[in-house]
């Protein structure tokens, strides 16, 4: 099913609120997107970031993940999933690997540069990843998706500033 004009735009404006909702704004994913491409483009700024990572949330396929990891997330934060799925997620293990591999088919609409961006960012959590990263086991917050999500958006956005040579 094709959706509408009208209706791609409410989408995106969904998506933009469930990321907000969970605590992230734009502007903190164009800062990461920031720390990815800063040292290769002297006039590159945040707001140019932002602008990318905009561009990244119209895509569909950035869209449904975003739907998809985010309602994972919420679900494990009520105890809705069955065992041992419930552990898995809500204790974000090490070895579950379903939230990165989610995250790939962000980074991977922007070809393999995506892929080193985001195992970059991933590893080095700067910015409200780590923060996402830090559980908050008293406020019953989940975000072993929203994490990787995140950074594969910020990655997606700098492979997509890389790939327009717009700052070369």
């Amino acid at each position: 099913m094709e959706l509408r004009s009208d209706e791609r735009e409410v989408l995106e404006a969904l998506i933009i609120k469930k990321i907000e909702d969970r605590g992230v704004s734009l502007k903190q994913i164009g800062e990461l997107t920031y720390f990815l491409q800063e040292k290769y483009y002297d006039t590159l700024t945040v707001d140019d970031c932002v602008h990318h990572v905009k561009a990244v949330l119209k895509k569909r396929e950035v869209q449904n993940a975003i739907l998809t990891g985010i309602q994972l997330d919420e679900l494990a934060e009520k105890g809705l999933l069955d065992y041992p799925l419930q552990d898995m997620v809500a204790k974000d293990y090490s070895l579950y690997g379903i939230d990165e591999i989610l995250a790939f088919s962000i980074v991977n609409v922007y070809g393999s540069i995506g892929f080193t961006n985001f195992g970059y960012i991933d590893k080095v959590k700067p910015g409200i990843l780590r923060e996402l990263d830090i559980k908050d086991d008293e406020k019953g917050v989940c975000h072993t998706f929203l994490d990787d999500l995140i950074g594969a958006v910020a990655a997606a956005a700098a492979s997509r500033i890389a790939h327009s040579g717009k700052f070369n």
